[in-house]
């Protein structure tokens, strides 16, 4: 083996090991969600594999002859890799709590292997170009180096250009493929080909029937899998699905017409606002249901959108019928980073309804963030969020304990079985600067025959106990969920 084809080869397999494992989140996305512990899970994981097949790649290629171990092992990669979208759809639907054990598990079922058998390509074919001792220092370190380079390749390719290019299933199928027919090629002059060419062929028919078969998602967005679908009790409504929870529920025909039950709880917040047109922004787009309620029964309103996935916006525009104007302006961009722009006492209404699986990004909870609401909403304006939690309702209790560090009034609306601790699901938190017409709300939720109630005032904080304040530097929103 030449030099350039050695190193080439530990720069390839090295890449499509960084590629596999950011790949993996959004293949398991669809059944686990996409948190801080998805990812954790899968770093840790895929280093388990890599350490592994180092190890193992070195005592083998210490035992045998190194040079027909490495095309028999990139095309065994390859055959993994195939295999991992179908092992994640296969264990995905079992997978109910999306918790560590069950990340850990998922993870290891479908990247492991293939991660550590592209890892033991370069232990191997450091052996191979090995000629004596007295190089060894300058052939592992150049060897590790390469390998290094190759990661850092396929982190930035993957991330930066092909995951908003392709959609990940055909991506790590053809990879898997690529690495079968290299893998295959090499192994041809120590195997012979009626050993080898079969199976290539096998797994390419294998990869093509895993490709034309229907995976869970319809779409995929720069952060999503999405799909829509007719809502069953209006055919003229639409669902909007992002991995595994149901982000929106979008009326074609009645842009007034909302029904997910914390989108009505906003609903009637939002109407103890003095009468007229309200400038409002929205910190998330999901499928763009309230900013379009609230042009809708408010005219001569303004929203302002801020929602960080450009292709989700595209999707809405194309499927659920989103028309950005004057009126509804959309600003693709991280919402902490936009707020910044706004100017003091931009909006009289802030809606909160941003997600990555079950929990509100990190840095969208925090009293430094909450500051910045405050700095951007008027006096007497109204900040509305929706949050997901279930007992021990550490974090729902963390996010009222922080709101009452910027603002005078906050409540809390949830279904009283929420409150007391004895289920879980949607809450939604109301803060201002002014007292909140507890009343009224109340009031609006009965008429609409919901069973939710509102606390507020002292029994907010009563709820709230002695919770830890969320702030930039300590914000551990995925640990603090709890699991349903």
């Amino acid at each position: 083996m030449t030099p350039l084809a050695a190193r080439l080869l530990v720069f390839g397999t090295s890449a499509a090991v960084l590629v596999l494992e950011i790949v993996a989140g959004r293949l398991m996305a669809p059944y686990i969600g996409v948190s801080l512990e998805t990812f954790t899970g899968i770093i840790g994981v895929v280093l388990a594999g890599i350490a592994l097949g180092a190890w193992a790649g070195g005592v083998a290629a210490d035992r045998t002859e190194p040079g027909p171990l490495v095309g028999p092992l990139i095309a065994v990669s390859g055959v993994f890799v195939v295999v991992a979208p179908q092992v994640v759809d296969f264990f995905g639907p079992t997978m109910r709590a999306a918790g560590p054990l069950e990340i850990v598990f998922l993870t290891t079922a479908a990247f492991f292997i293939p991660s550590a058998t592209l890892s033991a390509v370069t232990p191997v074919i450091v052996k191979l170009r090995l000629r004596s001792l007295d190089e060894t220092g300058s052939v592992v370190g150049s060897f590790s180096a390469i390998g290094t380079i190759g990661g850092l390749a396929g982190t930035f390719l993957t991330g930066f250009v092909l995951l908003s290019a392709a959609p990940s299933r055909p991506l790590v199928l053809g990879m898997g493929v690529l690495l079968v027919v290299l893998g295959g090629a090499m192994a041809v002059r120590t195997m012979g080909a009626r050993t080898v060419v079969p199976a290539v062929l096998l797994t390419m028919v294998g990869a093509g029937g895993a490709l034309a078969a229907e995976g869970p998602c319809e779409y995929y967005t720069s952060y999503f899998c999405a799909r829509i679908e007719v809502a069953e009790d209006d055919a003229s409504a639409r669902e909007l699905w992002l991995d595994n929870l149901l982000h929106a529920y979008v009326d074609l025909d009645d842009p007034a017409h909302l029904d997910l039950r914390y989108s009505l709880e906003m609903a009637d917040v939002i109407a103890t606002l003095p009468e007229g047109p309200i400038d409002a922004a929205f910190i998330g787009g999901g499928g763009f249901s309230l900013p379009r309620y609230v042009n809708e029964v408010r005219p001569g309103s303004r929203s302002t959108v801020l929602e960080i996935d450009g292709a989700l916006v595209d999707l809405v525009e194309g499927e659920l019928g989103l028309q950005p104007s004057e009126d509804l302006e959309v600003v693709v961009d991280d919402a902490r980073l936009s707020l910044r722009q706004e100017e003091d006492d931009a909006f009289d209404l802030v809606v909160g309804d941003a997600f990555g699986s079950l929990s509100v990004p990190w840095h969208l909870t925090t009293r430094e963030f909450i500051g910045e609401i405050d700095r951007v909403m008027r006096p007497g304006g109204i900040y509305v969020v929706n949050v997901i939690d279930y007992p021990p309702l550490a974090f729902v209790e963390a996010e009222v304990a922080t709101l009452f560090e910027v603002f005078d009034h906050v409540a809390v609306i949830a279904p009283l079985r929420y409150l007391t601790g004895e289920s879980g699901g949607n809450f939604v938190l109301v803060a201002s600067d002014a007292p909140l017409e507890v009343g009224a709300v109340q009031a609006a939720l009965a008429e609409r025959g919901l069973t939710e109630v509102m606390w507020a005032g002292e029994q907010a904080r009563a709820f709230a106990g002695g919770a830890r304040v969320l702030r930039d530097d300590y914000a551990p929103v995925d640990q603090l969920i709890g699991r349903p």
